[in-house]
């Protein structure tokens, strides 16, 4: 697509996005002023007129469609997937409905109610979603037809530049033809002669065919630990010629994490992250702990001192709370709290009975532990001792779902380095391991389920262990 129609289109999604904001303002305010009786739509459509509310009206548009223009919606969608434009899309709402709620508090708007946002922030997210699904189903079909397509370069002719262009070129709908390739001969040019493609100019040719060819975009495949200096001349030729240019990322053949382009101060930097836990879900996930560990430690306080009692009666002497340290987000120690379930010289103990140890891996369980007390041993049953967990939670040491915390002496035993991966998240009171056998599985298989959750992280998940928990705990099953 020529420029000049894509800032035609760009202009009518800016005006169509502004259309709905007013349709769903509208939607929102009629279904708000039903259970209102003093206040009517037809008085609150009154009310749009007076110059302060139009003002604010307008005020609030332009604020939205800056909202939206932050979070990179009207930028080239050509390369992102459906789900990294919804995911935008949702947090560009979610913003801008909170600064819908934040304007009605300050200037003490009665219609925008937490039910007016709610129904607002639903309208416009679906209708902008569905819109762009629309849109992104047209465009593909418009690109392969034949139109709207965009010219690419690639230069180098390694198996990683041949596979690249093989993946652009199956996915039509995206809309490039590539012109050819670009490289000097080497010692593999002879296997790529295989494959179909064509060298359209070597290294040192690439400047004249860029100034007489139509060219859009240059995609740079090149090893770079021998041919830094050649890439580093074809990306300050493409910025003169305002040609994009694209590096295929990839450099160090990961396996598990994945990459982002990302600005430290002055500096752009490739950032590596292995894991799904990032971004603007990992503070919900964080206000959730929060929210929930003050709600929880409310409601079962006169359960501590239950407990507290009963353990000072039943087990005395000794503290109420066994404090013990542990190892937690990226080997970060700190102090454990839990209620104690043994005797209070547990740990001193716990030499003498390594060879009793009915676990494997670095990691010590003894289904009947000797050193277990009697009111111990219920706690432990019903994980009522875990309880005080929660406070390590406000800490922010610990997260309610996550990897089990270790002690030192557990994770100075490991032996694999993948098995450290667990500590690239924050611990959590409860887990996968938690709600699959808990102490009745393997080491290995735990350490498995801890980098599924890991890697398929997400809040959804987060709350179905949280849901799996309640029944696991009352089964008692795998309890240590």
């Amino acid at each position: 697509m020529i420029p000049d129609r894509r800032k035609i289109l760009l202009n009518a999604l800016k005006c169509y996005d502004l259309l709905i904001t007013v349709f769903c303002f509208i939607l929102s305010a009629s279904i708000v002023s039903y259970p209102l009786k003093d206040v009517t739509f037809s008085r609150f459509l009154t009310m749009r007129i007076k110059i302060q509310n139009f003002v604010l009206f307008i005020v609030f548009l332009l604020v939205w469609h800056m909202v939206l223009s932050l979070f990179q919606i009207y930028r080239s969608k050509r390369l992102s997937t459906r789900r990294e434009e919804i995911r935008d899309i949702i947090k560009a709402t979610t913003s801008g409905t909170i600064v819908l709620l934040g304007m009605a508090m300050l200037f003490r708007i009665r219609m925008i109610t937490p039910v007016f946002a709610g129904t607002f922030w639903a309208a416009s997210t679906g209708i902008t979603i569905l819109s762009r699904l629309v849109l992104r189903y047209v465009l593909g079909i418009i690109r392969v037809s034949g139109h709207n397509l965009r010219s690419m370069v690639v230069v180098g002719t390694n198996p990683r530049a041949v596979q690249f262009a093989r993946t652009i070129e199956s996915s039509s709908e995206l809309g490039y033809r590539i012109l050819g390739f670009v490289d000097n001969a080497w010692e593999g040019f002879s296997d790529f002669r295989t494959t179909g493609y064509r060298v359209i100019a070597g290294l040192d040719d690439l400047p004249a065919f860029l100034r007489g060819h139509m060219v859009d975009e240059v995609v740079i495949a090149l090893p770079i630990n021998s041919h830094y200096n050649q890439a580093s001349e074809i990306v300050s030729l493409c910025e003169n010629q305002g040609i994009i240019v694209r590096y295929l990322s990839d450099i160090f053949n990961t396996t598990r994490s994945h990459s982002r382009s990302e600005q430290m101060e002055d500096n752009p930097v490739l950032s590596h992250y292995t894991g799904a836990m990032n971004g603007w879900q990992l503070l919900i996930k964080r206000l959730l702990d929060v929210t929930l560990s003050i709600t929880l430690l409310l409601l079962v306080s006169p359960l501590f001192l239950l407990v507290a009692l009963l353990i000072k009666i039943t087990s005395s002497p000794g503290p109420v709370f066994f404090v013990q340290e542990r190892v937690g987000l990226n080997k970060r120690r700190f102090q454990l709290y839990k209620f104690r379930t043994m005797v209070p010289d547990a740990e001193t103990m716990q030499s003498d009975l390594e060879h009793l140890n009915e676990v494997s891996g670095p990691v010590f369980k003894i289904r009947n532990d000797p050193r277990i007390t009697k009111i111990g041993r219920i706690l432990r049953k019903t994980s009522i001792d875990e309880l005080p967990q929660l406070f390590n939670v406000l800490r922010g040491d610990m997260s309610l779902v996550g990897p089990r915390p270790l002690p030192v002496r557990d994770y100075d035993g490991f032996s694999d380095d993948w098995h450290r991966r667990r500590f690239s998240v924050r611990p959590g009171v409860t887990c996968l391991w938690q709600i699959s056998g808990r102490s009745s599985i393997s080491f290995k298989k735990w350490m498995e389920l801890d980098m599924e959750y890991i890697d398929n992280w997400s809040l959804l998940l987060d709350v179905k262990i949280l849901l799996g928990t309640i029944p696991a705990v009352l089964k008692g099953g795998g309890a240590a």
